[in-house]
């Protein structure tokens, strides 16, 4: 099993664009043996420290195998949608993991 936890900050005024790309892209990750495991927005006052940026959104996803996220990520109905990501994502960060103990 993988984990990937992605920060995500989008572009200001975009989060329309953002969330259809999400309505789109969200559905697919099961085909792939995948599970969004939680997708949160946090607030301000939910920080206790930081050093980082405050993401708009933060995503943990598990997927079976890495070969799996792969497929994803080159899924063709993906792709054709990827443009909205592109117009609505300024920046995120992918960090992947497996489980400890």
């Amino acid at each position: 099993m993988i984990y990937i936890t992605q920060l995500i900050y989008i572009v200001e005024g975009q989060e329309a664009v953002f969330d259809a790309f999400e309505a789109l892209a969200l559905p697919i990750i099961p085909k792939y043996n995948g599970q969004l495991l939680f997708r949160l927005r946090p607030v301000g006052s939910a920080f206790i420290e930081s050093k980082l940026e405050q993401p708009y959104e933060i995503h943990f996803v598990s997927f079976d195998t890495e070969n799996d996220l792969n497929n994803y990520m080159q899924d063709e109905e993906r792709k054709s949608f990827l443009h909205l990501k592109n117009q609505s994502i300024r920046s995120a960060m992918l960090i992947k993991g497996e489980k400890m103990g």
